[in-house]
């Protein structure tokens, strides 16, 4: 059976606060972990009032603690932002303190323009490749002091016997060539753009992977959001939410907060929201548990994948977590 993973967003639930997101996707994450989630991620979004989750690494330090057996990880940390040193630091660190569990998700989405200027304000117009970038991280997160390199002798700290399993993360291009030669897993974002050529990209990693001192095989996830309702008539208005949040979100809106079902209820969609919707349906499994499970396992089959990351976006911490509970027990989760 396909191994069955989350991707939580901290949704700042409207009439909720930042705050009070940000510890319900402990709540949630410590669920998981009772229900038999392998992973359970958090993203990497900045300026964005509605999603709580800026700082990866830093809400999962709080979560590998409030959790025993699941791996905690990135949904991912955008590279680009950041010196390739301190990202192998921080999750040694990490590593180090969850032994075994901490999973590093990469990712190249670099952020609206201001969220570009603040982050990268005096250092230069001169950036490292992304290619180059994750091969320093490799290079720092397994003591390779022997291949050539700018910093040969250098040796990220805490020095540590095991790693943490580190995760490309795109839908296609350079991302897939990299997890291939590095020897790295790759998850498909189905979720961000679903597309004929998914397929040939899992395909392409699967042929050219270089076995690594991370793993000996290939390793493909796929992520998709999904809502999940008691009923199909709940589930989509769950939805309806959903749809309304996207849509302000990916029209540079910038959000408040989650808007709740009766929020979304009275909202009437212009013509080009719902040409928008239509797209948006796309990237989305929405049903019942069953449904929601034939569904995942339909995409996993397409795909090939060893693994499903599920993105819960609906709204209601309490119908997120009752959502991932159905799912488990549809999944026959830790049986």
């Amino acid at each position: 059976m396909v191994s069955l993973n989350i991707l939580d967003y901290s949704l700042v639930d409207e009439g909720s606060s930042p705050s009070q997101a940000l510890h319900e996707t402990a709540e949630l994450a410590k669920l998981a972990d009772q229900l038999g989630y392998k992973r359970f991620w958090v993203p990497e979004q900045h300026y964005a009032y509605s999603i709580a989750s800026s700082t990866p690494e830093m809400l999962m330090m709080y979560l590998a603690t409030v959790t025993k057996r699941i791996r905690i990880g990135s949904g991912g940390v955008m590279i680009p932002h950041y010196s390739p040193y301190k990202i192998a630091e921080n999750f040694r660190m990490l590593e180090a303190l969850h032994p075994h569990r901490i999973d590093l998700g990469i990712g190249n989405s670099p952020g609206g323009r201001l969220v570009q200027a603040a982050l990268h304000e005096e250092k230069g117009e001169t950036k490292l490749p992304y290619e180059q970038q994750v091969g320093d991280i490799i290079k720092y997160l397994t003591d390779d002091i022997d291949s050539e390199h700018r910093f040969q002798k250098l040796i990220a700290t805490p020095a540590i016997e095991s790693k943490p399993e580190v995760w490309m993360l795109g839908a296609g291009g350079r991302s897939t060539k990299i997890a291939a030669e590095n020897g790295t897993s790759y998850i498909y974002a189905h979720f961000f753009h679903p597309s004929p050529t998914g397929k040939e990209v899992i395909q392409q990693y699967r042929q050219n992977f270089q076995p690594s001192i991370f793993q000996n095989n290939p390793n493909v996830g796929v992520a998709v959001f999904v809502i999940i309702g008691e009923t199909e008539q709940e589930a989509e208005s769950l939805a309806q939410a959903f749809f309304m949040w996207l849509v302000a979100i990916e029209t540079a809106k910038n959000p408040m907060h989650f808007p709740s079902v009766e929020t979304a209820k009275n909202y009437i969609f212009s013509s080009f929201e719902q040409q928008k919707v239509s797209q948006l349906r796309k990237r989305a499994i929405i049903g019942t548990p069953s449904n929601v499970k034939e569904e995942l396992l339909q995409l996993a089959e397409y795909y090939h994948a060893d693994e499903l990351t599920i993105v819960p976006n609906f709204p209601g911490a309490d119908k997120r977590m009752k959502g991932i509970e159905l799912l488990a027990a549809a999944f026959q989760l830790g049986s």
